[in-house]
């Protein structure tokens, strides 16, 4: 929108059985373009980190919060997702007059006007790069991880629920990164905890 200072939010990692939820929110400049700008899923991890090496350095403001899984537990995903963006735009520097949110469900900012797009990481510029932010720093995230619990592959599947992971959950139990409110296996109540 032409004039207004627009913030582009998502999140990643709300699929995951291990591992905080990550959201984003960027205020793009008005004439803000890169060819390669897309959605997360859609771009291999080196044009990911590409760009958000360009989003940090062009973006007129960024942020990047997460949400631990002991929330997540507690106050189910949707609305840890929703914290978690809402935490970003609180980091903003710039404060925006509206709002665009990936997906379909938001909750009132403040008193900013906000507007649900589903698929809007493929259609919106500053919601393309807040979900590779979020995306990055996420799987940053789960990397470090990985090296404290290298059994689960979080270096390979960030936390999400392959075969490889749920494997290792039924092998060694659950860490105290694991959503214990998701189904982790069929029956999470016979595997011990791996403090």
């Amino acid at each position: 929108m032409a004039g207004v200072t627009e913030a582009g939010t998502d999140e990643a990692g709300r699929g995951c059985i291990a591992g905080p939820v990550f959201a984003a929110a960027v205020i793009l400049p008005e004439h803000f373009e890169d060819p390669g700008l897309n959605d997360s899923k859609k771009l291999t991890a080196k044009e990911r980190e590409r760009l958000r090496t360009f989003i940090q350095e062009n973006a007129l403001a960024w942020a990047v919060a997460h949400t631990d899984p002991e929330e997540i537990d507690r106050i189910n995903i949707l609305n840890a997702s929703i914290l978690t963006m809402h935490k970003a735009l609180d980091a903003l520097k710039i404060k925006p007059d509206h709002i665009i949110v990936d997906g379909n469900r938001f909750k009132s900012y403040g008193d900013i006007p906000f507007r649900c797009h589903i698929k809007g990481d493929g259609r919106y510029a500053s919601i393309a790069a807040a979900s590779i932010l979020a995306k990055t720093y996420r799987d940053d995230y789960m990397k470090k991880a990985a090296e404290k619990y290298p059994q689960y592959g979080w270096d390979r599947n960030f936390g999400y629920p392959t075969g490889e992971h749920r494997r290792a959950v039924a092998t060694y139990g659950i860490t105290p990164l694991h959503r214990k409110s998701f189904r982790l296996l069929p029956d999470p109540e016979l595997f011990p905890s791996a403090e």
